[in-house]
């Protein structure tokens, strides 16, 4: 395997940005000669990173047959746009290294949780606007991703929005940008396919961004798998003993079968199966 901490150096960054890439080594011998990759968004809140959202995600995606890459982005006092910058910065940086780390560019993901999941929707919503390639320095075909898992995400400014999130993202630009960074009023055609999953005792991000989210992606017409489980808390993760908390709640089964189905999802995506 390939694991290397890479820093992410966009204006602004938090000198602790960094990329750090779970890539499967490859054999000549091997039928695969490129694999799809994943890039990881843990939530947090904007204002630090889970890592029960971190490398135990990676490496169920690794277990699967993919590449993945765990994105530790700026955070607050940071505020928006650099974190979407730095996210870019990692898919241009897929782009470029691509033969050399045997992926298939065509067969990128964004997958995020919670903030996470907000941040990862934000620059699957964004890729293709003028002023993301222009940041970049680089052409907007070179950050298109082909889709987006998104997990209990952070999607929304309005009455049901995770406001610490956003007032950690946007800072005192709050009231100014806060229209702007609402995932429900960015769907457009070039937003790439979903599939989402929320919980619908979730306190702390209600399920009512994920169905806004929905919504917005059904009137734009694009393709989207969307799971809403009756039980859990915010931040399940897994779901399972891997990322359960120390008092040992966050094991339910019944939520767990996400990744099996979000795999499901993907071999369908690409028309492939690991």
């Amino acid at each position: 395997m390939l694991h290397k901490t890479i820093p992410l150096h966009q204006p602004d960054s938090l000198s602790k940005a960094c990329a750090i890439t779970y890539l499967l080594d490859h054999s000549e011998q091997s039928y695969l000669k490129k694999r799809p990759v994943i890039v990881i968004c843990p939530g947090g809140g904007y204002e630090h990173l889970s890592p029960r959202e971190s490398e135990p995600i990676a490496l169920q995606f690794n277990a699967m047959g993919y590449h993945a890459i765990l994105v530790n982005y700026s955070l607050a006092p940071i505020t928006y746009p650099t974190q979407l910058y730095e996210v870019a910065s990692v898919v241009k940086m897929i782009y470029e290294h691509g033969e050399e780390w045997h992926i298939d560019t065509s067969k990128i993901i964004l997958t995020g949780f919670s903030a996470g999941g907000h941040l990862a929707g934000d620059f699957c919503m964004n890729w293709s606007k003028p002023f993301l390639s222009e940041a970049l320095q680089t052409e907007s075909s070179l950050l298109k991703p082909a889709g987006m898992i998104l997990s209990y995400p952070v999607v929304s400014t309005g009455p049901n929005a995770h406001q610490g999130s956003f007032l950690n993202l946007l800072g005192n630009r709050y009231e100014e940008l806060k229209s702007d960074v609402s995932l429900e009023h960015l769907v457009n055609k070039d937003t790439p396919p979903a599939f989402i999953w929320h919980t619908f005792t979730d306190q702390s991000v209600p399920v009512e961004n994920s169905l806004l989210l929905v919504d917005a992606l059904r009137k734009c017409n694009i393709s989207t798998e969307f799971h809403i489980f009756p039980q859990g808390r915010h931040g399940l993760a897994l779901a399972n003993e891997l990322t359960a908390w120390e008092d040992g709640s966050g094991i339910l089964p019944e939520c767990s079968v996400w990744l099996s189905l979000a795999q499901t999802w993907l071999q369908n995506l690409f028309q492939e199966n690991f």
